[in-house]
């Protein structure tokens, strides 16, 4: 498909701002930041992202939309997001204040943006093998909810396309079996607008949706086909809806068909 000039001029213009607000405040910050709290980083980390979410709407014409807030427990949970694009890594913090995300722990080492992850409580995943993966990110998962905070995690692990299969991984069992606590599974469209590795952002309206939670002391299989299909069910509506189709009426995915089976 062709990309006309109007769309691409806007989308450097923002990637560009996008990089000049980012290192001016990742300066700025700097010689305050021996001196802040998790909980004044993370303001200021708000503060960041609020400036990123301006220019979308500005230079692109993306904004976004919350549903389903009614959903988040008052005490500590998990969230377990479907991840399409990098837009949810720069909206979540706006949207639920006390959350600490699980993330890999080679971004620590970014030259002055590493200092501030550090600062902001994240968890750093080690990822030399699958079981000392799941160990780091249960470890700093329950220092989290012991402080009272929730927890971020993207069941799939990594970004996806809007229209690929599903692809759980075992992380969000492990959490939800060693933290007991409820689990919020969210869907969202942002993939629509904002694409893996693409320069390109697209105007429009990126609905981001928190669903029933999941109560906790479920078995694995259970749990694992829950969480699937809530999230794979809503966020197929919510492509369907920004693409303004019929909603799809696709049979329950196959991991979780044959996991039933089981």
């Amino acid at each position: 498909m062709r990309i006309t000039a109007g769309p691409l001029i806007r989308a450097t213009a923002f990637n560009l701002a996008f990089y000049a607000w980012t290192a001016l405040l990742a300066v700025a910050g700097l010689p305050f930041l021996p001196f802040w709290d998790e909980a004044r980083t993370r303001a200021y980390a708000r503060f960041w992202e609020r400036g990123i979410h301006r220019l979308l709407r500005w230079l692109v014409g993306l904004e976004h939309e919350v549903r389903g807030l009614h959903h988040l427990p008052a005490g500590p949970a998990i969230l377990a997001s479907k991840h399409q694009s990098a837009w949810e890594t720069l909206a979540f913090h706006l949207i639920v204040p006390n959350l600490v995300v699980g993330l890999k722990r080679e971004l620590l080492r970014i030259p002055l943006f590493g200092l501030y992850l550090r600062r902001a409580g994240s968890i750093a995943i080690e990822r030399g093998s699958p079981q000392r993966a799941i160990r780091s990110l249960v470890e700093g998962a329950k220092r989290a909810v012991a402080r009272g905070d929730h927890v971020l995690i993207f069941p799939e692990g990594t970004r996806r396309p809007p229209d690929a299969p599903p692809d759980y991984k075992p992380g969000v069992v492990a959490l939800y079996r060693a933290l007991g606590v409820p689990c919020v599974p969210v869907a969202l469209n942002s993939g629509l607008f904002w694409g893996r590795r693409s320069w390109l952002k697209r105007p429009g309206r990126i609905v981001v949706e928190f669903l029933e939670p999941i109560p906790p002391g479920l078995d694995r299989t259970t749990f694992l086909r829950q969480l699937e299909r809530r999230i794979e069910g809503a966020t197929r509506r919510l492509v369907a809806e920004a693409r303004g189709t019929p909603q799809p009426t696709a049979p329950p995915p196959v991991a979780a068909r044959s996991r039933a089976r089981s």
